[in-house]
């Protein structure tokens, strides 16, 4: 049964072009990381980029970004955001509003009303791309996400593990449900280079990412290593990291030029 997404509960989101949610159906695989490093990737390659952490609950992305605690965004109007630059792009998460020692305890629906005024009270400018940094499963958050904002596609992120691949099946299956394309999946920690013996070992098998984009028609954007510090932003903007993350990023933008093209009407002329 099909979850079809609800114009009545539609976002107001002006100023972005396209908006790509980076979603894992568990925790720990790295998909803030790979959210960032992808958001990077796409400004190197002349993209104005925003990235809007969506994890109400544990929002990650202030401190990956390197803003420090304190740093507030301005408002406009009284009733606006505007978004934080960081690292070149332009950035919202609830921990630029909370300490790190606040902790979110609201039910669902405050939630999900915190993930819309963050989409839509930021006064986001001029942006190709939106990065959504997703919370892990496929909650509350998600079904607001995919049902009321104007989603171009996701990007999964998985490790190599059975245990990660059975997760990020069921959040495959749960952006098929809602009509949302899977642009690409990321197969994150897939080896680890030794700096002592320069060999690479598979800590957490092999194959895995291969084996779910294979099986859902979806491009494998990346096969990123286990690299130390590679959550911390500037990893990812140099060394193996960033040439995998280069090459996600030209792939995902002929992803997203794809499916525009699949929604766009044709007209045609005849004579009659």
């Amino acid at each position: 049964m099909n979850a079809p997404r609800q114009a009545s509960q539609a976002v107001e989101l002006t100023g972005v072009r396209n908006l790509v949610a980076v979603a894992s159906g568990k925790g720990g695989v790295g998909k803030s990381t790979v959210a960032l490093g992808l958001a990077l990737a796409l400004k190197r390659e002349g993209a104005k980029v925003g990235l809007l952490d969506a994890d109400i609950y544990g929002p990650s992305q202030g401190s990956m970004l390197g803003v420090t605690e304190g740093h507030r965004p301005k408002t406009l109007d009284g009733r606006r955001f505007e978004p934080m630059q960081a690292l070149g792009l332009q950035c919202m998460s609830m921990s630029f509003l909370a300490s790190e020692r606040t902790p979110m305890v609201w039910r669902a629906p405050m939630a999900t009303s915190a993930l819309r005024q963050l989409l839509s009270q930021t006064a986001w400018h001029d942006l190709d791309l939106l990065i959504v940094d997703m919370p892990p499963g496929t909650g509350d958050i998600q079904l607001t996400m995919a049902q009321s904002a104007p989603v171009s596609g996701a990007v999964i992120v998985t490790t190599p593990q059975d245990l990660a691949l059975i997760d990020a099946r069921k959040g495959i299956e749960m952006f098929r449900k809602v009509e949302i394309p899977v642009l690409g999946v990321v197969e994150n920690m897939s080896v680890f280079a030794c700096p002592s013996c320069g060999k690479e070992h598979s800590l957490f098998g092999e194959g895995g990412g291969q084996l779910l984009a294979a099986e859902y028609a979806a491009p494998l954007l990346a096969r990123l290593p286990l690299i130390p510090g590679l959550g911390e932003g500037l990893a990812a903007q140099d060394g193996a990291a960033a040439t995998q993350f280069a090459q996600a990023a030209k792939t995902l933008l002929a992803s997203l030029s794809g499916v525009a093209s699949t929604l766009a009407p044709t007209i045609t002329i005849q004579d009659d």
